[in-house]
């Protein structure tokens, strides 16, 4: 009756059951099947043994194929480029024809009705959250870098039979074990929803230290590779805050479990969001100060995305297409709404004073205006190019593109703003958060379009925003700040002032100085100064980057300084004449009262 009472009343549930009982006919109705094996025979020389056990293929021939990118990282990676070795035999040994008819599928040709193994070798010694990697010490998953799929039958449940090499002792991911799998030769056995399902757990294989807690009455594992300065009774206290911060905003947590593994290398690389899981890569003495609020806003950012990127999504992150680029011009939401988050649980977990948070803010503001990217792409449209912007930048980059990250910060703030404003100080961005994650992943059971993200958001502000799209998501208008906060008790105004500069960055590289940019605009544009070149020397006498870059900081706007350059070997002088130049950073300061209005207050509440 439960059950019955369930479906009755939500369609979302109705939806769900009927995919369970899809799923579960398919896999034990019907006989087929896909199993696959992981080994890891002689970690040293960085390769996985991956197998592919297929049941029940009728077809004469089957298309596997590696994904050409990692969700949540939008760059085509190609991961079949570490792939090697890729054969095919069915249950009686006999080889089969495997030939590769594409940079990422290859075709096998089998006889009707033949159970088959499709076998393959990943070179892995990229460790990153990302990618993968192998070595003596541990192994590290992440799927979509391992995991070959069967073309069309990307909907099949299946298992993961993991061999760790001898004296790794430990496998941690979000997986569910098979309770039912006993092999008996050292494997390990997992079962998976699905191909989406089995790509979205990252597994670490070692000897990590393991660790649970609870928060927000959800089990949370803990897996941490590598020496570090942690403190596992601090980081289960702070974490736990964290999470609970996170699941306040929403009221509800959807996670039975969730499971952090965590990474401590020398340079960490930060982190990579999963349904139930993440990956985070932090310095390994990332532990204490300043450098452990970092790390508590790394957690709080990957753990938001949960609900904002795995669940609140655009329509075309999900089911996702691995074969191309998936494009959309809504990561300013999802990556910028996040990163707005990231900051504000801190203060409302008591991390953060007033005064630091606002400090937070403003240093992004600052940043995002400051650039001058910000007036040449609009931050739609560095969500849209993120494939072949973002994570391709070049010497050029700062003067045209802006971070959907850091812009997207600046957004959430102007509209959660806006909605405490417009409801008085009853609801804020999180009710706005709360109906999307309502309407699309629980009622409907998907995700939205551009058009429809804009329409939910204007239906809860009843508010037309064609101008704010039109000036701050489609254009680059810089906005009035002051009317966006001034309601919430902060007076925000610009003190940004111009000072003469040459408006190039240097580095020294081999005893040489080299130009690492130009600015758009500078004196050094206009005299032809150019991104490599080498600067000999400066009004007659040989230079270095420190006694460039301090002699840059004593000139005045029209000052006219001669610079000898070597371009490809070739030397020749370049006269550049001073002119001024705003400072790129903290161009908008603000002032506040003693306390914040009533606006304000509720606008920066704090959970405790």
């Amino acid at each position: 009756m439960q059950i019955l009472s369930l479906i009755e009343n939500n369609n979302f549930m109705l939806k769900y059951t009927v995919c369970l009982l899809v799923s579960i006919l398919t896999f034990y109705g019907s006989g087929q099947e896909i199993k696959y094996n992981l080994k890891m025979t002689k970690p040293q020389n960085h390769y996985f043994q991956v197998e592919m056990e297929l049941n029940d293929f009728d077809q004469e021939e089957v298309f596997v194929k590696m994904p050409i990118w990692a969700p949540g990282s939008y760059l085509a990676r190609e991961f079949a480029k570490n792939v090697d070795l890729v054969h095919a035999s069915d249950e009686k040994g006999v080889v089969l024809d495997v030939k590769k008819i594409d940079k990422n599928t290859w075709r096998v040709t089998k006889p009707k009705g033949a159970d088959i193994k499709v076998s393959y070798e990943v070179y892995a010694f990229e460790l990153t959250v990302r990618t993968c990697f192998l070595d003596l010490t541990h192994g590290f998953v992440s799927g979509s870098g391992m995991f070959m799929r069967v073309d069309g039958h990307e909907s099949l449940s299946g298992q993961l039979y993991i061999y760790p090499y001898q004296g790794f002792s430990k496998i941690t991911t979000a997986l569910k074990r098979n309770p039912e799998s006993v092999t008996g030769d050292g494997a390990t056995s997992f079962i998976f929803d699905n191909y989406d399902h089995l790509l979205d757990c990252p597994i670490e294989i070692g000897n990590q230290v393991e660790f649970s807690f609870t928060a927000a009455d959800v089990k949370h594992n803990v897996g941490i590779y590598g020496s570090g300065n942690y403190d596992i009774a601090a980081l289960k206290k702070d974490m736990k805050r964290i999470i609970e911060a996170a699941t306040n905003v929403f009221e509800q947590n959807p996670n039975d479990d969730y499971t952090f593994i965590i990474h401590c290398v020398e340079n960490g690389q930060g982190g990579l969001e999963h349904l139930n899981s993440t990956t985070l890569s932090v310095n390994r003495f990332t532990f204490e100060g300043s450098a452990y609020t970092g790390f508590l806003s790394l957690v709080a950012h990957e753990y938001f995305h949960l609900w904002n990127v795995k669940r609140i999504r655009p329509i075309e992150l999900g089911p996702f297409n691995y074969d191309e680029e998936n494009y959309t011009s809504l990561l300013w939401v999802m990556e910028g709404f996040t990163s707005y988050y990231d900051e504000l649980l801190l203060l409302r977990a008591g991390y953060y004073t007033e005064k630091q948070y606002l400090a937070k803010l403003f240093g992004t503001l600052n940043y995002v205006e400051g650039s001058v990217g910000a007036r040449v792409q609009p931050v739609a449209h560095a969500s849209f190019d993120a494939w072949i912007k973002a994570y391709r930048p070049n010497e050029n980059s700062r003067n045209t593109t802006i971070s959907y990250y850091s812009k997207g910060t600046v957004i959430a703030a102007m509209l959660d703003a806006k909605i405490v404003k417009k409801y008085q100080g009853k609801k804020s961005l999180d009710d706005f958060m709360q109906k999307i994650y309502d309407t699309y992943y629980v009622k409907k059971g998907r995700g939205f379009s551009e058009d429809e993200f804009k329409m939910e958001l204007e239906g809860f502000l009843k508010e037309d925003l064609n101008n704010f799209y039109e000036n701050y998501i489609n254009g680059t208008t810089m906005p009035d700040y002051n009317e966006f906060f001034s309601d919430l008790g902060l007076t925000v105004t610009y003190v940004g002032k111009k000072k003469p500069s040459v408006g190039v960055t240097l580095r020294q590289s081999g005893g040489k100085t080299i130009i690492q940019s130009v600015r758009r605009g500078s004196a050094a544009e206009d005299a032809g100064l150019s991104v490599n070149d080498e600067i000999i020397g400066c009004n007659g006498l040989r230079a270095d980057k420190k006694s460039l870059e301090s002699f840059f900081v004593s000139l005045l706007t029209d000052d006219e300084i001669q610079l000898l350059i070597s371009r490809d070997q070739e030397l020749f002088s370049l006269a550049v004449k001073i002119t001024p130049y705003e400072k790129p950073r903290f161009n908008y300061t603000y002032t506040k009262d003693d306390q914040l209005n009533k606006l304000g207050k509720y606008w920066l509440r704090k959970d405790n």
